[in-house]
């Protein structure tokens, strides 16, 4: 495939070969040759095995667990790009990383998405391409163009085929997330119900309140980030204790540290069904209760559209 830029390159990190691999097959063209590996004290080592100069190339590499490792590899292969005479380089991030840390929560604290966002951009790239940022705003930490994907049309087609729209109400965990679940919302033409909590230290959370009339109703619970599960294990609680009749969960990344994975297996979600973005662990593979949504279709088309100079915004028109 060669788009406007020239011919196109796929370079993976070790984060999440197996998206990389459906990218590729999607594309119709092979990942590059290149060694991604570590020395016996655990520095990173690169090696591009292929001609990179005057390409379009793409890094695929999600900066999940173990983030530092995996941030590490993205600006190292970056800079062996760059110095490789690449034409372009955009870093393909499926799940960013730190995004979560994107202000001040208190004094004497960093911004450390704006950070890595400053690493990213130092190290060389020329573009990123990510998909559903914890929040919106850390576009703008980029000095550089910015693309940020949506992987809403894929969950609301998946609830269309499987779930009866007439009953369906969806819920926002927390009041944070109220205009992404209002959004999602509205593209299945379903009413809005928002789970009121209190978190009092970090990692933990406590529902206080339902707020709107889910008796009766199938819950569907919208986010970005499932982490330790609490969340959205008290809210799938609440929402049961105020008469729903089963609760979905629809979330974009699934990190699912620690137990998490073993918690939602034991919990009263009916179903938790998250994205590839982050690639699963034998613990969420054995959940009987999570399901993974290919997004390599997505990243693949978006990846071809910038290669050929041609709108990705429409992909969600």
């Amino acid at each position: 495939m060669t788009g406007n830029n020239g011919a196109i390159k796929l370079v993976a990190g070790n984060s999440n070969p197996a998206l990389a691999a459906g990218i590729a097959d999607y594309l119709k063209i092979p990942l590059a040759k290149a060694v991604v590996k570590r020395f016996a004290d655990m520095e990173v080592f690169v090696e591009i095995q292929e001609n990179m100069r005057g390409t379009d190339v793409f890094v695929i590499q999600s900066t999940s667990y173990p983030a530092n490792d995996h941030l590490m590899e993205l600006l190292i292969i970056i800079d062996a790009l760059r110095r490789s005479s690449a034409r372009r380089i955009t870093a393909v991030i499926p799940y960013f990383g730190y995004a979560r840390q994107d202000r001040k929560p208190g004094p004497r604290t960093p911004i450390s998405a704006k950070l890595v966002a400053n690493l990213i951009t130092r190290a060389g790239a020329d573009r990123v391409m990510t998909l559903d940022l914890h929040a919106g705003q850390i576009q703008g930490f980029f000095d550089i163009p910015t693309d940020n994907l949506y992987a809403s049309p894929l969950m609301v087609r998946d609830i269309r085929e499987r779930l009866p729209l007439d009953n369906v109400m969806v819920v926002s965990p927390d009041v944070g997330g109220v205009a992404r679940a209002r959004g999602f919302a509205k593209r299945i033409n379903a009413p809005l119900a928002i789970v009121d909590k209190r978190r009092e230290r970090p990692g933990e959370s406590e529902v206080m309140n339902v707020i709107g009339e889910v008796a009766g109703r199938i819950c569907v619970l919208v986010d970005d980030i499932v982490d330790s599960g609490g969340t959205l294990i008290n809210a799938a609680d609440a929402l049961l204790a105020q008469g729903a009749e089963a609760v979905y969960a629809y979330i974009s990344h699934g990190v699912l540290s620690g137990d998490a994975a073993k918690r939602i297996a034991r919990s009263r979600l009916k179903e938790l069904v998250i994205t590839d973005s982050i690639q699963p662990t034998k613990d969420v593979l054995a959940a009987g209760n999570v399901r993974t949504l290919p997004i390599a279709p997505l990243i693949g088309e978006a990846i071809g559209r910038t290669a050929n100079e041609e709108s990705v915004s429409s992909l969600f028109d």
